[in-house]
C-alpha cells in the first residue's frame, strides 16, 4: 500500500502530492495518468481553452470555497448594488449598439438616399437645401430602405472595380494597350540561378500547336487573337529602352524604400470588422462612418451622376426622350446610353493622347475604357441577353396559354418592374438549361464536334479576360450569332410544336392557367405541396440526367450508323485508349512549357490562348458527300427535337388530365397539376421499365427469383407497411396539425373578422403544414444539437431500408404529436368547455365575450408561454447576477473535485468511461520518459 501511495505522481509536473499541493483524480483516466494537481491542471486548462479530459472527455468540477464570514443569504443592499452596475453596464453597451446601428443603418443608407435624390434632382435649390433635407424625418423609412439599396450597388462597384484591376494585373492588359509606351520595361522575370532561361521565340515556338488547333474547335467564338509579339521583338524594344528602364526601375525602387510594410502589416492585424463597425465598444467606427458616406457620394457622383446626364443630353439631342420615356426604364436606359458615349469619348481621347504621347494620360484613359467596356459586357452578357430569351419565350408560347401581345402589353403597363423581372428569370432559367444541355453533348460526342461552342467547363476559360482583351465587334458577332440560335431554338422547340398541336388536336390547347381564389384547394396550396413534395422527389430520385444522358448516346450511335458518322460524332472506339493516354502526355508537355516560360512574358496573349481552347481533338474518318450528311444529321437533329417537344408538352398534360378527371370529373384544373401528375406517373413508369430492361439479360427465371425475394423480404420485413405508417404519421398527421395549429393562431385571427365564422380547409392546412414542416426541420438541422435534432438526423441515416418504426414513434413522432395535440386541445377545452359553464353562473359573460374568448385564446395563450419563456428566462438571468455578486464578494477559491465512481454511473457523462478507454488511458511508463496531459509519451531531455 505505501509503495503504491509512493508511485501516485501528478500527469504534468511529474512530482507527488504534499499537504500543501495535493494530488486530485478529477477524471475517468486510471494508471499513471489518473492524478494530477490542482495548480497544474488550472495552468493547463488556460492553455488549452478546454473544460473537460482530452482522453476519457469527462468534465472537470470544481466546488467553491467562500469566505467564513459569508451570510447564508445575501444583503439586499448587495443584491441592488449588483443590480444597479449590471444595469449601467447594460445600459452602456446599449447606448453603444444603439449608436452603431444609428450609424450604419441610418446615417449612412439615409445621407446616401437624400445625396443620389439631391443630384439627380438637377436644381440649385435641392444643393441649397441639401443640409436641410437631410436632417427632415418625412419619408424616413423609405429613404432608409433605397439608400441601403444606393449603399449596395455603390459597394459592390467598388469591389468590381478591385476585382477587375486584379483580372488586367494577373492577365495583362490588351496589347493595344501597351505597344507604344516603350519606356515601360517588359514584366518579365530574371531566371534564377539554378534555372535556365527559355531561348528566344522557344515559347511562341511551342505554343503554335493550341494557336493552330483554336480555330479546329472554337470557331468564331474563340479564334486566334489578332494581338501576336515575338520574344525576339521584345527583347529588342528593351535594348533600345535600357537607359529609360533604369531609370524607371530606380525610381520604383526608391518609392519601395519608402514604403513600409510593417505599418500595413500592423493596421492590416488591428483592422477587424468587430474594431471598423464598432462592435469592439470604441468609438473609431465613426471616423469609419464617415470615410464611407464620402465614397458614397464620390462614387455616386462618378458612376451614376455624370453617365446619366451625359446620356440624358445625347437622348435629349438625338429627339429620342419620349420613346425612352414610354419604356418605363428612363434612368436605366440613359445612364446605359450615357457609359456607352463615355466609352466612345474615352477612346478618341485615348487616341489623341497616343498621338501627342502623352502616355501616362494614355494608359489611364485606357484602363477606364476598359472598365466601362467591361461593364456594359457585364450588362449585356447577364441582363440583356437573357431578357430577349425570355420575351422570345414568351412571344413563341402565346398560342399555348390563349394570350395575345395586347394582354402583355397591358401587363407591362400595370407593373413594368415585376413583368420585366419574371422575363429576366424566365430567360436565364432557359439560358442556365441549354448550357447544362451543352455540357451533357460534350461528353458523349468526339471532343472537337462542337467546335462553334466554348466549352464552359474548361478550367482555363475565363470569359472576364475575354471581356477586357477581345474587342468590341468580336463581342457583337458573339451575341448576334447566340440571339439567333438561342432565338432557333425555341422556334423549333416550342413555337412549332405548338402549331402542329393545334393542327392536329385543336381541342387540347390553351392550357388551363387561370387562379380561382374561391376554389375549396386554393392554389397556393397545391403550387407549395408541388414545389415542397413532387418536384424534389422527381428531380433527386429520377436519375433524369443519366437518362437524357442515355437517350443521347442512343441518338448519337443511330443517327452516326444510318448517315455513317459515327466516326465523326463518337470517334473512333479502339483509339480513345491511345487518345485519352497522349492527350494527357500533351497536356503535361504543354503545362511544363509553360512553367519554363517567364510568368510575366505576354501575359496578355497566353490568357487568350487558352481560353476555350480544346482539351483535345481526336481524329476521325470523313466519309464521301460529307456536307451533305452533315446537312441531314442537322435536319434529322431538328426532327428528334420536334417529336421529343411535342411529347414534352402532350404527354405529361394528357394522362394528368386523365388521372386527375377521376377526381374531379370535368371541372378545370390549373395545367400545372396536371401537367405535374402526369409527368410524376410518367417518371414511375419510366423507372419500372429501366428496372424491368436491366433485368431482361438475366433471363425469365432470374426475374422471377428476384421478384419472389423482394416479396419474400416485404412479407418478412413489412417494409412496406412500416414505411405506410410513418408516412401517415411524418408526413400526414404532424403536418396537419401544424398547418391546422398555424391557422389557429395567425391566419384566423388576421383575417377573419370577428362577426364572421372561419372556414378550415383540411386539404390546404395539411398542405401548408408540409411547407412549414419542412422550414421547422431545416432550422432545426441547422441549429444546435438537441433531442429533435439527434432524433431527425438519424431517421435520415437510417434510410427507407433500415427503418425503425419504434424508434420513430417513440422518439419523434409521439413527443411531436402529443405537443401539438396539447396546443390544439387545451385552448379548445377552455373555450367550448369551461367558458360556457362559467357562463351559466356568471350572467355577466356574453355570448359577445364567450365569441372572443373563442376566437383570441390561441393567439393569448401563445402570448402567454411566450412571456412565461421571457420570465423563465429573466429568473435564470437574476440566479446568475446573484451567483456572480456572491463570487466577488465572498469567493475565496475553488477545490478541484476527485471523480466518483457510483455517482459515474449514474451520471451520462459516464458513458466514456468504458473498459476499452480506461485501458487506452494507461500508458507504460519506461525509464527516461515522462508521460503528458494528453497521455503520449515524449523524451526527457
Amino acid at each position: 500500500m505505501d509503495t503504491a501511495e509512493e508511485g501516485d505522481i501528478c500527469r504534468v509536473c511529474r512530482s507527488e502530492g504534499t499537504p500543501d499541493k495535493p494530488l486530485y483524480h478529477p477524471c475517468v483516466c486510471t494508471g499513471s495518468i489518473k492524478f494530477i494537481h490542482q495548480e497544474c491542471l488550472v495552468q493547463w486548462l488556460k492553455h488549452s481553452r478546454k473544460e473537460y479530459c482530452e482522453l476519457c472527455k469527462h468534465r472537470f468540477a470544481f466546488t467553491p470555497i467562500y469566505s467564513p464570514d459569508m451570510p447564508s443569504r445575501l444583503p439586499v443592499q448587495d443584491i441592488f448594488a449588483g443590480l444597479l452596475t449590471s444595469v449601467g453596464t447594460a445600459i452602456r453597451y446599449w447606448f453603444h449598439y444603439t449608436l452603431v446601428a444609428f450609424a450604419w443603418l441610418g446615417v449612412v443608407p439615409l445621407t446616401a438616399c437624400r445625396i443620389y435624390k439631391c443630384l439627380f434632382t438637377g436644381s440649385v435649390s435641392s444643393l441649397l437645401t441639401l443640409p436641410l433635407d437631410m436632417l427632415s424625418t418625412e419619408n424616413l423609412l423609405a429613404d432608409c430602405l433605397q439608400g441601403c439599396f444606393v449603399v449596395t450597388c455603390t459597394l459592390c462597384a467598388f469591389i468590381s472595380l478591385v476585382w477587375l484591376r486584379e483580372q488586367i494585373v494577373h492577365g495583362g492588359a490588351p496589347q493595344w494597350l501597351e505597344q507604344n509606351q516603350q519606356q515601360q520595361p517588359q514584366h518579365a522575370p530574371a531566371p534564377q540561378p539554378n534555372e535556365q532561361a527559355p531561348a528566344p521565340g522557344q515559347g511562341a515556338a511551342e505554343n503554335q500547336p493550341a494557336a493552330a488547333e483554336l480555330p479546329a474547335d472554337n470557331g468564331p467564338a474563340a479564334e486566334v487573337p489578332d494581338i501576336q509579339m515575338d520574344p525576339a521583338e521584345d527583347m529588342e524594344l528593351e535594348d533600345e529602352a535600357g537607359a529609360e528602364d533604369v531609370a524607371d526601375a530606380n525610381n520604383g525602387a526608391q518609392d519601395d524604400m519608402n514604403w513600409n510594410a510593417l505599418e500595413w502589416d500592423r493596421a492590416a492585424e488591428e483592422l477587424t470588422w468587430e474594431r471598423m463597425l464598432g462592435l469592439d465598444g470604441s468609438l473609431v467606427f465613426l471616423e469609419h462612418v464617415f470615410w464611407v458616406v464620402s465614397l458614397n457620394t464620390l462614387f455616386i457622383l462618378v458612376f451614376a451622376f455624370c453617365p446619366y446626364h451625359i446620356g440624358h443630353f445625347t437622348v435629349v439631342g438625338l429627339g429620342f426622350e419620349k420613346n425612352v420615356r414610354a419604356s418605363h426604364f428612363e434612368g436605366l436606359i440613359t445612364t446605359i446610353v450615357g457609359y456607352i458615349l463615355l466609352a466612345m469619348l474615352l477612346i478618341l481621347c485615348h487616341g489623341l493622347a497616343a498621338l501627342v504621347r502623352f502616355q501616362r494620360s494614355r494608359h489611364l484613359l485606357g484602363v477606364c475604357y476598359i472598365v466601362v467596356k467591361v461593364s456594359l459586357l457585364v450588362v449585356v452578357e447577364i441582363g440583356v441577353f437573357p431578357l430577349i430569351c425570355g420575351w422570345w419565350l414568351d412571344i413563341c408560347s402565346l398560342e399555348m396559354f390563349d394570350a395575345s401581345l395586347k394582354d402583355r402589353e397591358l401587363s407591362f403597363d400595370s407593373a413594368p418592374g415585376t413583368t420585366m423581372f419574371l422575363h429576366w428569370l424566365v430567360g436565364m432559367v432557359y439560358v442556365f438549361y441549354f448550357a447544362s444541355f451543352i455540357l451533357l453533348l460534350r461528353e458523349v460526342l468526339r471532343p472537337g464536334v462542337l467546335w462553334f461552342l466554348r466549352n464552359l467547363n474548361d478550367p482555363d476559360f475565363n470569359p472576364v479576360q475575354e471581356m477586357i482583351h477581345l474587342p468590341i465587334y468580336r463581342h457583337l458577332r458573339r451575341f448576334i450569332l447566340s440571339v439567333v440560335v438561342f432565338g432557333s431554338i425555341v422556334l423549333l422547340m416550342l413555337w412549332l410544336p405548338i402549331r402542329t398541336i393545334k393542327l392536329i388536336l385543336p381541342a387540347f390547347l390553351p392550357y388551363n392557367v387561370m387562379l380561382y381564389s374561391d376554389a375549396p384547394v386554393s392554389e397556393l396550396s397545391l403550387e407549395l405541396l408541388l414545389l415542397q413534395v413532387v418536384l424534389p422527389a422527381l428531380l433527386e430520385q429520377g436519375h433524369t440526367r443519366q437518362w437524357l444522358k442515355g437517350l443521347v448516346r442512343a441518338w448519337t450511335v443511330t443517327a452516326g450508323y444510318l448517315l455513317d458518322l459515327h466516326s465523326y460524332l463518337l470517334g473512333d472506339q479502339e483509339e480513345n485508349d491511345d487518345d485519352a493516354d497522349q492527350q494527357a502526355n500533351n497536356n503535361q508537355q504543354r503545362r511544363n512549357n509553360n512553367n519554363a516560360i517567364p510568368e510575366g512574358l505576354h501575359a496578355a496573349h497566353q490568357a487568350i490562348l487558352q481560353q476555350g481552347g480544346p482539351v483535345g481533338v481526336q481524329p476521325y474518318h470523313r466519309p464521301m458527300k460529307f456536307t451533305f450528311r452533315i446537312v441531314l444529321l442537322i435536319v434529322f437533329m431538328c426532327v428528334t427535337l420536334l417529336v421529343a417537344s411535342l411529347a414534352c408538352l402532350t404527354l405529361p398534360v394528357f394522362t394528368g388530365r386523365y388521372l386527375m378527371s377521376f377526381w374531379t370529373g370535368t371541372a378545370k384544373i390549373h395545367e400545372l397539376y396536371t401537367a405535374a401528375c402526369g409527368l410524376y406517373v410518367c417518371w414511375l413508369s419510366i423507372r419500372v421499365i429501366t428496372v424491368l430492361l436491366s433485368w431482361m439479360p438475366q433471363g425469365r427465371r432470374a426475374i422471377l427469383l428476384k421478384v419472389q425475394e423482394w416479396t419474400l423480404m416485404v412479407m418478412l420485413c413489412n417494409t412496406i407497411l412500416k414505411t405506410v405508417v410513418v408516412a401517415v404519421l411524418l408526413a400526414g398527421a404532424i403536418p396537419l396539425l401544424l398547418g391546422l395549429l398555424f391557422e389557429m393562431v395567425i391566419v384566423a385571427p388576421l383575417r377573419v373578422p370577428l362577426d364572421q365564422t372561419p372556414l378550415f380547409y383540411p386539404w390546404q392546412d395539411w398542405a401548408l403544414g408540409v411547407l412549414h414542416a419542412k422550414i421547422i426541420a431545416a432550422i432545426t438541422l441547422m441549429g444546435p444539437q438537441w433531442w429533435l435534432k439527434t432524433v431527425i438526423e438519424q431517421v435520415y441515416a437510417n434510410g427507407i431500408r433500415n427503418i425503425d418504426l419504434h424508434f420513430i414513434i417513440r422518439k419523434l413522432a409521439a413527443p411531436v404529436i402529443c405537443v401539438l395535440l396539447v396546443s390544439l386541445c387545451v385552448p379548445y377545452v377552455i373555450s367550448a368547455g369551461i367558458v360556457p359553464i362559467i357562463a351559466q353562473y356568471s350572467p355577466g359573460v356574453t355570448m359577445e365575450m364567450q365569441n372572443l374568448v373563442q376566437r383570441r385564446i390561441y393567439p393569448f395563450l401563445l402570448m402567454v408561454v411566450m412571456l412565461l419563456g421571457i420570465l423563465s428566462f429573466q429568473i435564470r438571468q437574476f440566479k446568475r447576477l446573484y451567483e456572480h455578486i456572491k463570487n466577488d464578494k465572498y469567493l475565496v477559491g475553488q477545490r478541484l473535485v476527485n471523480y466518483e465512481r457510483k455517482a459515474a454511473g449514474r451520471s451520462s457523462t459516464a458513458t466514456h468511461s468504458s473498459s476499452s478507454q480506461e485501458s487506452r488511458c494507461v500508458p507504460v511508463v519506461r525509464p527516461g520518459w515522462t508521460t503528458t496531459l494528453f497521455g503520449q509519451e515524449e523524451a526527457e531531455s
